[in-house]
């Protein structure tokens, strides 16, 4: 994808474990892109279409790659979803598009559509293809870099307004850059998507905090309307002995500093234990078993036939030879000088512990992917925006809050899942913000 750098982000440093692993479904080349295209029925009404969360025309844009209009298949991408390159490869295609392939129905293998939507990013797709509307004079703030803000931004941009989207930390891209699996999506690629956002007009503010550098008051003064995709809170932890070890984990920060830290090392690891049975429980055990790490065991307290994860992801990951300690939650980090030893374990029925206590297990590294928390004191920061008891920001059909110069959407908004649903989320926000901002409904100031 060609675009301008990202001017506030620095390279990312080399002797990153992220650079140990090899692409699952490298790129096509422009041969095998034709071939598999010619796969295509270019169905009707097509299912995978419908089952894609943006409702990218997928039969259309394979129609492109087999004529050889592959610009014209990367801007068909483009105006339905706007990180089409990233989430080409961080979606679970198994699951969306490709699940419900014509094919998949008849026990056939499916189009892979993942890998079309990739090659036609990369091979297609400029900021050239996406002209921006005549400028409108009103302005939009966005809270947080990851793919709710950044679609949204974008698609604002579009429509002729000024988008600035404000972040915390250092680098662009939330979850893009530092949650997703590396051999599915390297942190440079996703890098790559946010320079694209940018050079079609977005403003990046990194390294402003929300109540430290900047307060709500001051965003909802300097700009028309607001939108709010700060993602989800610190990783959750068990309140058992020795949860805070070094060793000890928690699964976004380890996925996190796996991806961009060079300093983070796993020499001498030789077991490492994986508490919950979520997918990016699934990432961590698959990232370890890749990484060589001998002995990977996925603790979880139901049994293997309830784990919440996709199906696909745990068939892979037993290849890996990661094992399932199923019906068990641990009880303590056994600590040796400080760092991790062992896992006590007791058995869980329905769930829940029990007295029963379990063979202990060797875990000289330890992951909890339990989930995260909730971010109802942030949202709390915005007048008028409320949180549910689960703590996820209450909107509209929208996304827009109970405030009416602010909207939401992402993690924050829907509890945690897909990179396409927060562009989903992202882009439909842009489109109500833009008509109430055409239509007068919300001011600065108001």
């Amino acid at each position: 994808m060609n675009a301008k750098p990202v001017p506030t982000s620095p390279a990312l440093p080399a002797g990153r474990l992220e650079e140990q692993f090899a692409d699952k479904a490298p790129l096509y080349t422009s041969s095998e892109a034709l071939a598999e295209a010619s796969r295509c029925l270019y169905c009707f009404d097509a299912p995978c279409m419908r089952a894609c969360p943006t409702h990218i025309d997928v039969a259309t844009f394979i129609r492109k790659i087999g004529s050889g209009n592959v610009k014209g298949s990367a801007r068909t991408i483009l105006d339905a979803n706007l990180l089409g390159a990233s989430c080409s490869r961080a979606c679970p295609v198994e699951v969306l598009c490709e699940g419900a392939c014509v094919y998949t129905g008849w026990g056939r293998k499916p189009i892979a559509i993942g890998r079309l939507q990739r090659f036609a990013m990369a091979r297609g797709a400029s900021p050239e293809l996406l002209p921006r509307a005549p400028r409108t004079g009103k302005s939009v703030g966005l809270v947080g870099a990851g793919p709710a803000s950044l679609a949204c931004a974008a698609k604002l941009v579009l429509f002729g307004h000024d988008a600035v989207v404000y972040e915390k930390g250092t680098l662009p891209g939330g979850l893009d850059v530092s949650g997703i699996a590396p051999y599915k999506l390297d942190a440079e690629s996703a890098l790559d998507e946010v320079r694209f956002l940018l050079a079609l007009g977005v403003e990046l503010r990194t390294r402003v905090e929300i109540g430290k550098d900047v307060q709500p008051a001051e965003l909802l003064a300097k700009h028309d309307a607001l939108f709010l995709g700060p993602g989800l809170g610190a990783d959750s932890r068990l309140p058992i002995p020795g949860a805070d070890g070094a060793g000890v984990f928690g699964a976004v920060e380890w996925i996190a500093r796996m991806k961009l830290d060079p300093q983070l090392s796993i020499a001498g690891v030789t077991h490492a234990a994986v508490l919950g049975g979520g997918n990016t429980a699934l990432d961590v055990v698959r990232e370890f078993a890749q990484l060589g790490v001998p002995n990977v065991r996925l603790v979880y307290r139901r049994g293997e036939s309830e784990l919440p994860a996709y199906a696909h992801e745990w068939s892979a990951a037993k290849k890996e030879g990661v094992q399932l300690v199923p019906n068990a939650v641990a009880t303590e980090i056994v600590l040796e000088q400080g760092r991790a030893k062992a896992l006590k374990l007791a058995r869980a029925h329905d769930g829940k512990p029990t007295a029963e206590a379990l063979p202990a297990l060797d875990a000289d590294l330890v992951v909890f992917a339990i989930g995260q928390a909730r971010l109802a004191e942030f949202a709390a920061r915005f007048p008028d925006v409320r949180t549910t008891k689960e703590g996820r920001i209450e909107t509209d059909a929208s996304g827009r809050t109970a405030n009416a110069r602010i909207w939401a959407g992402g993690d924050a908004r829907n509890g945690g899942m897909e990179v396409v649903n927060a562009v989903a989320e992202g882009q439909d926000a842009a489109r109500a913000i833009d008509a109430e901002l055409r239509a007068g409904g919300v001011t600065r100031g108001s």
